[in-house]
């Protein structure tokens, strides 16, 4: 098995596409046309953990952060980051970085905070825009089921929870081809009537080179008519944040206190109780301060996020609870979902969750 062929796995779960624009996902590190020794799978790559690497026959490091987030533009070892980057070269070690592609996956970091506190009817806090586009095109009736199928196969039609979606009119169509032309049906030079279906469906953005390719290569016509669009609708599966509902309403510091607990924080900063129970509880991993007023406008009774600041605990304005479970607590759980999928999708390899604890900060 070669790098590559994780690699497209981890794509498929979590494409870079949907990932911030700030933010440097993908292979940073090594060739992915490497065979395949071991993954190990981390929250964050540090020369720690590239030994583990080492000590552990893996050349493939599958973390959540990117160890290369800005330009490099000397590899002195200078810097922590510098001498993780030096010392994977050495090694043959590749390291792919996911973060915010995994971010904005529904089933991804912020599902995974909602499963471990137990919420329930979620859904996501941010729906991504520009993400969902249409197709239109036009075929001969009897060749509509085929391509068709071919759209549905290559991932078009997949609406939440729902698939092999389209809409169908039944129309005719006219052209008329000219003398280079090598027509399937009709005659050069005459005006040809056929009786089409028009096509339209959504895909995810994505996957716009495999819906064209499934349509070209399926299509009858030499020439293919074909519409494409980006649609305004937010896309309810794709996004940053989650919220849901306790399954029973809590108390303030009973909740605060479980969390604490579960998710093994040093310590909970929090802004002023509401003296009112929690329900409705909003989640985002890693620093969400961004997502405050979208947190209190979903109706959250507390936002549960990392990195808040001094001035934001004051946007709670006695309509929300913020809290700042910490970065590193928040998005602890993600190596355990992407151990989860991968060995699921692949079950004749190493794939080996990092033992080194990462989180810079320490509590006394």
């Amino acid at each position: 098995m070669l790098v590559k062929e994780v690699i497209d796995i981890i794509e498929e779960f979590a494409p870079p596409a949907y990932a911030e624009d700030f933010d440097n996902v993908g292979l940073l590190v090594g060739d992915k046309n490497s065979k395949l020794t071991g993954a190990l799978i981390t929250l964050d790559t540090l020369e720690s953990v590239v030994n583990e690497a080492i000590e552990k026959n893996c050349n493939l490091i599958v973390s959540f952060h990117p160890i290369i987030f800005s330009g490099l533009k000397k590899l002195t070892g200078k810097d922590y980051v510098e001498k993780t980057v030096i010392k994977a070269i050495k090694n043959d070690i590749a390291i792919y970085a996911i973060h915010t592609a995994l971010d904005n996956q529904y089933k991804g970091v912020n599902d995974m905070i909602s499963e471990k506190i137990g919420l329930k009817n979620r859904h996501i806090l941010i729906p991504r825009k520009n993400s969902i586009k249409k197709l239109t095109t036009f075929v001969p009736n009897k060749q509509a089921a085929e391509v068709r199928k071919a759209l549905f196969d290559a991932g078009g039609g997949s609406i939440g929870n729902y698939d092999n979606c389209s809409f169908n009119i039944k129309g005719e169509g006219s052209f008329k081809p000219n003398e280079e032309a090598n027509p399937v049906i009709g005659t050069r030079g005459e005006v040809h009537l056929e009786e089409e279906t028009q096509i339209g469906l959504t895909y995810p953005a994505h996957l716009e080179q495999n819906l064209l390719k499934a349509l070209f290569s399926n299509h009858p016509y030499e020439e293919v008519a074909y519409e494409i669009s980006t649609i305004e609708n937010e896309n309810q599966h794709l996004g940053m944040g989650m919220i849901g509902e306790l399954e029973n309403p809590e108390d303030e510091r009973s909740f605060l206190e479980r969390i604490k607990h579960e998710f093994n924080c040093g310590c909970i900063r929090h802004s002023q109780f509401r003296e009112k129970e929690i329900k409705k509880v909003a989640v985002l991993g890693g620093s969400g301060s961004f997502a405050i007023n979208q947190a209190k406008a979903a109706g959250a009774d507390i936002y549960l996020t990392a990195d808040l600041k001094y001035h934001d605990f004051y946007k709670a304005d006695k309509n929300i609870i913020l809290a700042d479970i910490g970065h590193y607590e928040s998005e602890q759980f993600t190596k355990d979902l992407l151990h989860s999928y991968l060995t699921k999708k692949i079950s004749n390899f190493a794939l080996i969750l990092a033992d080194t604890n990462t989180n810079p900060i320490k509590y006394i």
